[in-house]
């Protein structure tokens, strides 16, 4: 007996089965059993079925001799499942690599629950959405079960079949059966939910949820919406045959009125001339199952079904008209508002811009605005020490305020004090650009310090790859650079690649990378804290996976290693500790396997770490395929290995200064039995290791001396020569208007 029966109901889907069914038949987790429903499809369905079947032994497929719907299609699957939990999947949407694998284990871990719920992301026909609206709550069940008696809000999960694992006795045991007609998945989903003793959850997202252009029922206006009044009548029939749920009344009638005025409001659904109907019929449910002492949530909700007991449809239709009509005039009121709002900020910015620099402000920012990190912050520590009189103030977004260090001077973008500071601030010290409209002032220094080496094509490079430079402009890129004074550089590679991804007027300081400075004065046990804020085990060995995003793929991200199975060959001595890249941190990323991943405890998500190189500290070996950290890492004269399976396809989309794979810091690999054996086996630790890893420092770490951050305050904040540093050895640069200053600090309101 199979562990799983996926029961794939197949109707007019002929371009989207074969996805469907490769991605179920292509999972890790191989103890399953397909069943396809044919329920008599006019399209080739039947026969793409048969292919699969002949194929697969795992593969049955039931004809059915005439069209029955998907609710019944699914039931006529159920009869001849055999596994110990039932899973259904439409067959115009897909699972994600892994989530059979990552049930079995949940499964296991929760001692067979009686429902498993899983997460989604909606795929729409130009791309991948976001995560769902479920993902907080399912994280938040963590590994432990529940009730929805004492848990009621997890009836708000979404309302479907194909996001759940069945036990199969559970769900045969309380005569479960889809019903026909549309939202055929209420009744079971609400029925099963309130009867089940033991309720999972797993934050993953296990099925891309496809959204149809055309063609899809539940978005095809007509009458057959009004299906879902039969529906809930009779998930209510039920409920009064069983009086020990009475408890499950009020909620599931406040769900059910909440999803009839969903289906209302919608006009890909209902109609306008079948309005006044459905909203009859409404009001005809309200009536005949109004729970006693019912009490409507807050909000506009709770004031339509507030509406319900006493208000035909004229008054609804006056009370959406007036909503509307408010959010408009409100819509109006807060464009008007930041007009004037964007107009009294330039007047005020433009008075600001008559007062004089103040040659004791400097200004910082990393990472649009996101904290305190990276070069600038480096360059802001040792201004402290080393030139106290001239204050720093960051620009922090409000977002990333309560995360900041204590004591940090800041100013929010937009906020008066934001453009005070920005028009008077004889120093800018960014490793991104600043926003175009801010003027740079005669007098005024900015400095540049990237983001790292570059080993992908930058700026101007980008014009011949439509792809990589999708959302963004060149040229206003390059006119936001036209403002720079100064471009920090660690080697003469990124001073000739700046030279030309950058052609604008700017002096290229050999200063070093002042983040790498903590790396290259790194002292035997610098990285303990950090494994014991990350709960990494003494003794063990850390290996840093950060990968970085991908062009070639809509939202950058790409799943290149199987995680699982890598922090599994990797053995019980080993953490592996995985840093998205930051672009990848929000989304869907996570929530395909990540997230879960961590939650189990298989690896250590640090893709929320402020610092990376506090993890590069803790880690022991690096593992990355093309991201800039690899040139910060080297620093460390610690392993590296390039995990270069896409390299191609990477080159050609986003482009490449130099062939990684010909020059690696480390051994490079290609699949995944490749990686775990690298790092297993310790030919990552060995001669030719060290041989690459040497030439690769002395050609990218060139500048990098542990003094970086000290450099760039004397010569650019404090106006010394070269050398002034004890072994200091850099370029020689005259910075106008840089003095060793002393006076008060200067306040700004």
């Amino acid at each position: 007996m199979p562990r799983f029966s996926v029961i794939v109901p197949v109707f007019k889907v002929q371009g989207f089965l074969r996805e469907c069914l490769d991605s179920v038949l292509g999972q890790s987790y191989t103890d399953f059993e397909v069943i396809a429903v044919d329920d008599r499809s006019p399209d080739g369905c039947g026969a793409i079925l048969d292919q699969y079947a002949e194929r697969d032994p795992r593969v049955r497929v039931l004809h059915l001799p005439e069209n029955v719907g998907l609710g019944r299609a699914r039931n006529a699957g159920l009869e001849h499942a055999t596994g110990d939990y039932v899973l259904f999947l439409d067959s115009d949407d897909h699972y994600t690599p892994g989530v059979l694998a990552a049930v079995a284990e949940h499964l296991r871990a929760t001692a067979d629950p009686d429902i498993l719920v899983f997460d989604h992301v909606r795929t729409y026909w130009w791309g991948r959405g976001g995560r769902s609206t479920s993902a907080d709550l399912l994280a938040a069940a963590g590994t432990d079960t529940l009730r929805v008696r004492e848990s009621p809000q997890y009836l708000n999960l979404f309302l479907v079949a194909w996001n759940k694992a069945y036990r199969r006795s559970f769900f045969l045991e309380h005569g479960f059966r889809y019903a026909p007609g549309l939202y055929e998945d209420a009744p079971v989903t609400y029925r099963s939910m309130v009867l089940a003793d033991r309720v999972a959850c797993l934050n993953r997202i296990g099925v891309e949820y496809r959204q149809r252009r055309q063609g899809a029922i539940t978005r095809t206006p007509g009458r057959r919406h009004f299906d879902i009044f039969q529906q809930y009548e009779g998930l209510f029939t039920f409920l009064e045959e069983r009086p020990d749920l009475t408890w499950a009344r009020p909620l599931l009638f406040e769900r059910a009125l909440d999803h009839m005025l969903f289906v209302l409001a919608r006009e890909d659904r209902v109609t306008p001339a079948d309005r006044p109907d459905f909203y009859r019929e409404i009001r005809s449910f309200h009536r005949r199952h109004l729970p006693e002492g019912f009490i409507p949530p807050d909000g506009r909700r709770g004031t339509e079904m507030r509406l319900l007991a006493t208000a035909p449809y004229a008054s609804y239709a006056v009370l959406c008209g007036v909503r509307r009509l408010r959010g408009s005039a409100a819509g109006s009121k807060r464009r008007t508002a930041r007009t004037v709002s964007r107009r009294a900020q330039r007047a005020w910015y433009a008075a600001q811009l008559k007062r004089p620099l103040d040659p004791r402000l400097a200004v910082y920012s990393a990472t649009h605005h996101q904290g305190v990190s990276g070069d600038p912050a480096a360059i802001h520590a040792k201004a402290l020490e080393l030139a106290p009189h001239i204050h720093g103030v960051w620009v922090v977004r409000q977002n990333a305020v309560d995360s900041l260090p204590p004591g940090i001077d800041h100013v929010t973008p937009g906020s008066r004090r934001y453009y005070a500071v920005m028009a008077r601030a004889t120093y800018w010290v960014n490793n991104v650009n600043w926003s175009g409209a801010l003027v740079k002032r005669p007098g005024s220094i900015h400095v540049h310090t990237h983001q790292g080496t570059p080993l992908k094509y930058m700026a101007a490079d980008l014009l011949d790859k439509p792809g990589a430079r999708h959302g963004f402009s060149v040229p206003r890129m390059l006119r936001r650079a036209d403002r720079w004074d100064y471009s920090l550089v660690a080697n003469r590679h990124s001073e000739l690649v700046w030279d030309r991804a950058y052609p604008c007027r700017f002096t290229s300081l050999r200063t070093g990378s002042p983040r790498n400075d903590v790396l290259v004065n790194a002292e035997p046990g610098d990285g303990e804290a950090v494994r014991a804020r990350l709960g990494i085990p003494a003794g063990h060995t850390v290996v840093l996976y950060a990968p970085t995003r991908r062009e070639y793929r809509r939202g950058g991200h790409v799943d290149r290693v199987d995680l699982a199975r890598l922090a599994e060959d990797l053995g019980a001595d080993h953490t592996l500790v995985v840093r998205l890249h930051p672009s990848l941190a929000t989304g869907t990323a996570r929530g395909l396997g990540l997230a879960d991943l961590h939650q189990r405890g298989l690896l250590v998500d640090a893709t929320d770490e402020p610092h990376v190189e506090d993890l590069m500290l803790a880690s022991d070996v690096l593992v990355t395929d093309y991201s800039a950290l690899m040139f910060d890492y080297a620093n460390l004269d610690r392993p590296i290995v390039i995990h270069a399976d896409d390299w191609s396809a990477y080159r050609a989309a986003r482009g490449a200064y130099f062939d990684i794979t010909a020059t690696p810091p480390g051994h490079v690999t290609r699949s995944d039995e490749e990686l775990a054996k690298v790092l297993v086996s310790g030919t990552c630790r060995d001669a030719e290791s060290t041989r690459l890893r040497r030439a690769f420092r002395e050609r990218f770490c060139e500048y990098d001396d542990g003094r970086a951050a000290e450099r760039v305050v004397r010569q650019v904040l404090l106006g010394q020569a070269p050398g002034t540093a004890a072994g200091d050895d850099g370029a020689v640069v005259h910075i106008p208007g840089a003095a060793d200053r002393s006076a008060r600090l200067p306040e700004y309101s």
